[in-house]
């Protein structure tokens, strides 16, 4: 039997509008009653694409106001203790709290408009939102679990139980989907030093049981449990974790598939196919070699779930290829489910009548509607032959073999510049220490320096001007005039807080991938394309066509413009090219390091001619550079060196004096540090303010030998942090860091936020880093 279904589905809508009714209800424009409408509403549409494509199933569970992880906090009962709720408040609103922060003097369940400017959190007051982390090798971010000894678990599934009872109530077949509870754990974090979470395994199964058996009491027969973990190097104790787990499950009356996905089972495959459950699935696009072994090790009588339509890429299937590997497999298996890699969730709605592609383009690509009708066309192939979908069959074939012999894809002067490339086009010419003299003298700065990420806020009106002159309705001149004054209003505004090194807010950028991508060829852009990325925050990555190179500079004059307003420093703002890489939608025709190295080669032009125009200061952002890293450790390796190696080659063609800074957020570093350091940049800025500093440890272990700027206040949150906070965790950070190497600066650039917050958190930062420098006074040459 040949079944359909997908593990996930995206849910902000096709006009995002699960992103406009959230930020409607954040500002208290709304109620928690529309925000709930609006949700059924999006289930109601989404399901009823499953339906008519002819899934078999619709998936349940998937669907979340802010976040999969966060439905499961909330789910089991297992919400911080600092965050002291009370069983009366609503769901949403105390998942909201735990993602957005609690300001000073401001209760969970007070409405968000009066959390969001609630005022400064000092020490005793507010309470910070959980950390925040990258899925897997995803640009998708989830809420970390925090997990204790005292933790306890009490199940709340009323939410997930009316979600099935909506399903069944329009006519559909429910399958429901759970983050397995060995995933749940591993992705979450111990607050006590020295506590493995493993260890609360016992007390979460049995909500786990309950749970499973109250879906079976509401008709639901299958239910899909996502243990991605499995495509890990797992410990032996996690290994032995997953027989003792799903022992438990085998008499819950529902009927569990089992779902891994993003990597290879690899040393995890016999465990996966040995355990006690109705169903595997596995990801035949990034592990198409161990289907035969799954096919071969796999119980017959369990059903084999194959994702072979690929989730994370918008690229269109290769059906014949797709069939050639389905084929074999249901002459081997009597239940057999297609499926695509994994959840939907990370690729754009639909793409096909995009209105910014032209049709070649749009020939190419699938978003998650298109691969909805491939997977259809893939099952009537298998269950009624090939003939009975001859006409979309070729339709693919034809587009395929357009886009291989485009002349849009190969630049033959790109190739060439890569082949003459000189060995050392990575090297800086001096080694740190001497830059950082270097540097010094140029720059003359305080110690403790502050600056800030790159953006500032990205207001309604720079929105509408900047809409405005895409229409046409405002010409180059008029758009022009109004991009220099909101970076002279940013300047002056860095000017009067005391701020040392400058940047100038990035008010022509609407996207620091897209607006890079959209000046180097080899990009295109879609209208609609948008992806979430965490909470309401949508991005519309890059499609990544073909060859890359720079027709000309992409930000010289505006830095130029803003160095000239100011006598202070003034930071070049790039997008590095791993990062470009990994938040596009990457071509699958060459390797992704051959795309890598051709963006570095842009970014280097770009960064010579910042120089040149005399600015001293020059960020090349690389947020993703962790996110790239495979699943497996044994695949780092190769990785990090050549994503290293094409940071270092678009940083190192300027002068020693010339300093160059690098931005990471939200990922763990420790475990790649030697490979963070081997990116030789002056100056690097972390994300440390949600772990409390945790994340800078490693970097002090390590002993990490170039300048640290560690996040000190969150700007994912509305909460203004005290001059206190921050002078906290300075004072931490400058117990494992040199105090001579310290920069302060916020988490990560200020486009989301409000003006009054982000001039309130600023001075507090100033003030808190001149209350270092009073208690802190680092001797080294160059520092003022």
């Amino acid at each position: 039997m040949i079944r359909t279904h997908v593990l996930g589905f995206p849910r902000i809508g096709q006009q995002r509008e699960l992103k406009a009714a959230l930020e409607r209800y954040w500002r208290g424009e709304s109620t928690l009653e529309a925000l709930e409408t609006c949700g059924r509403e999006l289930r109601r549409q989404h399901w009823k694409l499953q339906h008519d494509s002819g899934l078999d199933f619709v998936t349940v569970g998937d669907f979340a106001f802010y976040d999969q992880v966060l439905n499961h906090i909330l789910m089991f009962g297992c919400e911080p203790a600092r965050f002291a709720f009370t069983a009366s408040q609503p769901d949403l609103v105390r998942g909201f709290a735990m993602a957005r922060g609690v300001a000073a003097g401001a209760a969970a369940c007070c409405p968000p408009h009066r959390v969001d400017h609630g005022g400064a959190a000092g020490a005793a007051g507010g309470q910070p939102a959980l950390e925040m982390t990258k899925w897997f090798d995803t640009n998708y971010h989830y809420l970390v679990p925090e997990f204790a000894r005292d933790t306890r678990f009490r199940l709340e599934s009323a939410r997930l139980l009316s979600e099935v009872a909506e399903a069944v109530a329009l006519g559909h077949t429910p399958k429901v989907v759970l983050i397995g509870p060995l995933s749940f754990l591993w992705l979450g974090k111990s607050t006590e030093a020295g506590f493995d979470r493993l260890a609360l395994l016992d007390a979460l199964l049995p909500a786990y049981q309950v749970l499973l058996n109250r879906l079976h009491e509401a008709g639901v027969r299958w239910v899909q449990m996502d243990e991605p973990v499995l495509g890990l190097d797992l410990p032996d104790n996690w290994r032995r974790g997953f027989e003792h787990a799903y022992r438990q499950f085998e008499h819950c009356g529902v009927s569990i598939l089992l779902a891994s996905y993003f990597s290879p089972l690899e040393d995890n495959l016999k465990l996966a196919c040995a355990l006690p459950v109705s169903g595997l699935h596995i990801d035949a696009v990034r592990a198409a070699h161990e289907v035969a072994e799954v096919l071969d090790r796999l119980p017959p009588h369990r059903t084999l779930s194959l994702g072979i339509i690929d989730g994370r890429n918008i690229w269109r299937a290769d059906l014949d290829r797709a069939l050639a590997l389905l084929r074999p497999a249901l002459q081997q298996r009597q239940d057999l489910w297609v499926s695509a890699s994994c959840s939907l969730l990370h690729v754009p709605m639909s793409l096909s009548a995009d209105a910014a592609l032209d049709a070649e383009l749009a020939s190419w690509l699938a978003g998650a509607r298109e691969k909805l009708t491939e997977l259809h066309i893939l099952k009537c192939a298998l269950s009624e032959g090939d003939d009975a979908v001859r006409f979309e069959l070729d339709e693919a074939r034809q587009a395929l073999a357009a886009r291989a012999a485009s002349p849009r894809v190969r630049n033959r002067e790109v190739a060439a510049r890569i082949e003459a490339l000189p060995a050392d086009a990575d090297e800086r010419r001096s080694a740190f220490f001497h830059r950082q003299i270097r540097q010094r003298a140029r720059l003359n700065l305080p110690a403790f320096p502050t600056t800030t990420i790159g953006s500032f806020p990205q207001t309604r009106e720079i929105r509408a001007a900047r809409a405005a002159y895409k229409r046409g309705e405002l010409d180059a001149e008029a758009y022009r005039a109004r991009m220099r004054s909101e970076i002279e209003q940013v300047v002056r505004v860095q000017e009067r807080l005391g701020l040392d090194v400058l940047v100038h807010g990035e008010a022509e950028r609407n996207d620091m991938v897209e607006y890079f991508g959209e000046q180097l060829s080899g990009f295109a852009f879609t209208a609609n394309g948008w992806v979430q990325s965490y909470g309401s925050r949508c991005v519309k990555p890059p499609v990544l066509f073909g060859d890359v190179s720079r027709p000309a500079p992409m930000t010289v004059d505006w830095t130029r413009y803003a160095q000239g307003l100011t006598d202070r420093p003034m930071k070049g703002m790039l997008t590095g090219p791993v990062t470009l890489l990994q938040w596009s939608f990457v071509r699958d025709d060459q390797p992704r390091s051959t795309t890598a190295l051709q963006i570095a080669l842009a970014i280097r032009d770009e960064v010579v001619d910042l120089e040149r125009a005399g600015i001293a200061v020059i960020q090349i952002d690389e947020p993703a550079i962790r996110e790239g890293l495979p699943l497996r450790h044994a695949a780092w390796h190769a990785y990090l060196q050549w994503a290293t190696r094409a940071f270092r080659i678009a940083a190192s063609g300027v002068r020693d004096d010339t300093q160059i800074h690098t931005h990471m957020c939200y990922s763990e570093f420790n475990d790649i540090l030697p490979d963070i350091a081997a990116m030789d940049a002056d100056v690097i800025t972390i994300e440390t303010s949600r772990s409390d500093m945790e994340l800078l440890q490693g970097f002090g272990h390590f002993a990490y030998p170039n300048e640290i700027g560690p996040g000190v206040y969150d700007i994912h949150s509305p909460r203004v942090p005290s001059v206190d906070d921050m002078a906290r965790l300075m004072d931490k950070a400058a117990a494992v860091i040199p105090a001579d190497r310290l920069w302060v600066n916020p988490d990560c650039g200020l486009k989301t936020r409000g003006w009054p917050e982000v001039h309130a958190a600023l001075e507090n930062m100033v003030e808190a880093a001149r209350r270092l420098r009073a208690r802190i006074r680092p001797h080294v040459a160059g520092m003022a």
